[in-house]
């Protein structure tokens, strides 16, 4: 596979170019280097519209099938499409030999240090470990005849890289659905140096994805002035909410005699748990017949579990990961998500399709689909007083509780299924054929 590179030739990285043009002026090297044709094929493109179901194919760079949000999706839309009668085939790393891949990566990974090397004079091992495996990506599925299909949709900027190359001949409708905030979001949690070499080279993948793409389906608005930032243009980008089958058990199951809070999330810093236990702390007087349960696992778990401790909070348990969430939300009367960063989160959707209170935060896109004071209470990231005191009127007040959640309930039957959202990403499909 990589015997093509393997000859007493110098290196030169002819593919993905304006990454090395991105790195070049980052450090300030002005002699042009021959990176040759980026790929040169016999276009075979028909432009004529056919009246058939689709064959589509999803593309992602991490593996699949997986345990994840991302995985969850795209299985989801994958199902989805194939209920309607389209074929739909899935491509992702370990779809390959792991040897060969392992072997396509040491390769690459070791010319690209002596390339950075004596071009720059010294590498950065993210980056060297990123184009190493966008390179293993293409040589993996350069040969896959990519006038089979009638739609190509990216899960991930890298992706978005790789099939935008292969797809200049071809001319297919390519999209690109960001599931994340890309560089920006490593910036703002300092994951990533602002004005580093790593800031350059990322952002250079972000611009190109967007460029290479003919539609973006963004999960939420929010992502909209982000992308535009970055070179997305307004009417290029359709939202497209994350639909869910979500079989909610029967309300009935709630106590009469206690009130249930849950928060159902990875424990994690970002998710904000040590903010709802600092609002827990300061109600304490309103928590005599509550009970609080937190789900979900995480590397955040003992230093919680010790600030409960602290805190003297006898009715919060951790109940761990779970897999019988329909009933635990089932048992809740309000759910609590004190994120302070987030895009959309699937919890908050099935508590929604649960038919109760929602508490949460100003964060991503979680304002687009719950609405302050109609379909449940938001206020601001990491403000435990702020977040006291709307917990406070949620445990007085049922009839509110009722009515919050039952707007929810409706909204989200309406907006947040999976056939809703397969059937809008299936029209958008269409509408560039």
């Amino acid at each position: 596979m990589t015997d093509q590179y393997q000859n007493d030739q110098p290196f030169f990285p002819n593919l993905f170019s304006y990454l090395i043009s991105a790195m070049d002026q980052y450090y300030g090297i002005n002699e042009p280097i021959d990176l040759g044709q980026e790929i040169a094929r016999e276009q075979i493109y028909s432009s004529e519209i056919q009246n058939k179901k689709m064959k589509i194919l999803i593309t992602t760079f991490w593996d699949y099938p997986f345990i994840g949000g991302l995985q969850n999706y795209i299985t989801t839309l994958k199902t989805g499409l194939e209920n309607l009668g389209h074929s739909v085939h899935v491509i992702a790393p370990n779809h390959f030999p792991s040897d060969e891949m392992e072997k396509s990566r040491d390769y690459f990974s070791e010319t690209f240090k002596q390339f950075f090397l004596h071009r720059y004079g010294s590498f950065n091992e993210k980056i060297v470990h990123n184009i190493s495996k966008l390179y293993s990506y293409y040589a993996m599925i350069k040969d896959i005849d990519l006038a089979q299909y009638d739609i190509i949709h990216a899960q991930d900027r890298y992706t978005a890289n790789v099939m935008g190359l292969l797809n200049q001949s071809y001319q297919r409708p390519l999209l690109f659905t960001p599931h994340g905030f890309m560089t920006q979001n490593r910036l703002k949690f300092n994951l990533m140096e602002k004005g580093s070499i790593e800031e350059t080279y990322f952002s250079a993948i972000d611009r190109q994805a967007i460029k290479n793409a003919n539609q973006l389906i963004i999960l939420c608005d929010v992502f909209r002035p982000i992308l535009m930032n970055i070179g997305a243009v307004e009417h290029k980008m359709s939202t497209v909410y994350t639909g869910i089958d979500f079989e909610a058990e029967n309300s009935q199951n709630r106590s009469k005699k206690k009130t249930v809070i849950t928060c159902v999330s990875r424990l994690r810093p970002r998710k904000g748990h040590k903010y709802l236990f600092k609002a827990l702390a300061l109600i304490k007087d309103y928590l005599k017949n509550v009970e609080v349960r937190i789900v979900g696992d995480g590397e955040m778990r003992k230093k919680l579990e010790k600030q409960v401790s602290e805190l003297r909070l006898k009715n919060v348990s951790f109940l761990g990961s779970r897999n019988d969430i329909p009933k635990l939300l089932s048992e809740s009367d309000i759910f609590v998500l004190p994120t302070t960063s987030d895009t959309l989160p699937l919890s908050i959707i099935e508590a929604m399709f649960s038919n109760q209170a929602i508490l949460t935060t100003n964060c991503g896109g979680i304002p687009e689909i719950i609405k302050d004071n109609y379909s449940g209470l938001i206020v601001e990231p990491a403000n435990p007083k702020e977040l006291a005191k709307k917990l406070k009127i949620l445990l007085r007040n049922k009839s509110i509780r009722t009515e919050l959640a039952d707007n929810a309930q409706a909204f989200a039957r309406q907006q947040l299924t999976v056939n809703n959202m397969v059937q809008k990403i299936e029209e958008i499909y269409h509408s560039l054929l």
